[in-house]
């Protein structure tokens, strides 16, 4: 054997035979919307409570508005042995889901896509739909520990009564579960509307306090006018709040309530259209670019 042939430099082994078709370069599996999502979570969650401002104004907004007007309701509700400040109570954890899942989200959305976040995110190999995931793992957690939060200053503060049986726990669970996932299929639908992050807080707040008032929340939703009833009905605040009410408050409260009972199902059936909507029309109306960015 010469020199050549024994070198592993020689032309004779470094250069393919002619012909021959040469292999192809191996490449890397595109990351799988599991392993995405899982790592956008985690960012998202990261960022989140590293941003001091946005977590005062989501957490701590229906946090103040609890300590606020619980101290200062008072008497019972007309017609019933139930105290005011428990309704309230009840409606305000439903203020506090739309707070992180339709209104933090929809200003979120907004400012990244100001920012160009989105769009950059877009022209990644990530899969689309890890971005979503992100955002909704985002707000599952918070929506928890803002439940928590004011499940706590309502124990302890203002001594609401925790759910008195296992059916109760549970009609907890699936009314947040749903309630949550629904105002954020909304607020991902709705950040299309938002013109720019500046402007952002303008086009949701309004609408985050309109639906507070005419869906029971501060005050009993029987009492309100006839028209505001109607038009809370299409809202999923207005029964999320009307859930929570099944959950705190005895039975004796149906007696007030519009249909004479809690209508646990038709809850249910409501919460899961928004759900459904909402994540449809995000899927015909998000944008992955900002007016400002090129």
């Amino acid at each position: 054997m010469t020199l050549a042939e024994a070198s592993p430099n020689s032309p004779a082994q470094a250069a393919p035979a002619a012909g021959a078709t040469p292999e192809p370069r191996r490449t890397a599996p595109m990351p799988g919307v599991w392993r995405a999502g899982t790592a956008r979570s985690r960012v998202e969650l990261r960022a989140f409570f590293r941003n001091k401002q946005s977590l005062v104004f989501t957490l701590m907004f229906p946090v103040i508005l609890l300590v606020v007007f619980g101290s200062i309701f008072s008497g019972k509700v007309a017609g019933t042995d139930t105290d005011l400040k428990q309704v309230f109570m009840a409606g305000i954890i439903a203020a506090g889901v739309m707070s992180t899942s339709f209104s933090g989200l929809a200003i979120n959305v907004a400012i990244e896509r100001d920012t160009g976040t989105v769009r950059r995110l877009a022209m990644t190999p990530m899969p689309k739909s890890a971005y979503f995931v992100g955002k909704l793992v985002r707000v599952v957690v918070t929506t928890v520990l803002e439940t928590a939060l004011l499940l706590g200053i309502a124990l302890t503060l203002f001594g609401l009564p925790l759910p008195s049986t296992a059916e109760r726990w549970a009609t907890l669970g699936w009314d947040l579960g749903l309630g949550t996932v629904a105002c954020a299929m909304a607020g991902a639908a709705y950040s299309a509307a938002i013109p720019n992050s500046r402007s952002a807080a303008a086009v949701v707040t309004p609408v985050f306090m309109v639906l507070q008032f005419i869906s029971g929340v501060f005050f009993p939703f029987g009492q309100l006018p006839h028209w505001m009833q109607t038009t809370a009905a299409f809202f999923p605040v207005k029964w999320m709040a009307q859930g929570f009410r099944s959950v705190f408050l005895p039975d004796s409260f149906q007696a007030v309530e519009p249909a004479g009972n809690w209508e646990l199902g038709h809850i249910a059936l409501v919460l899961a259209l928004w759900t459904l909507g909402g994540l449809v029309l995000t899927a015909m109306t998000f944008r992955w670019r900002g007016p400002r960015v090129r």
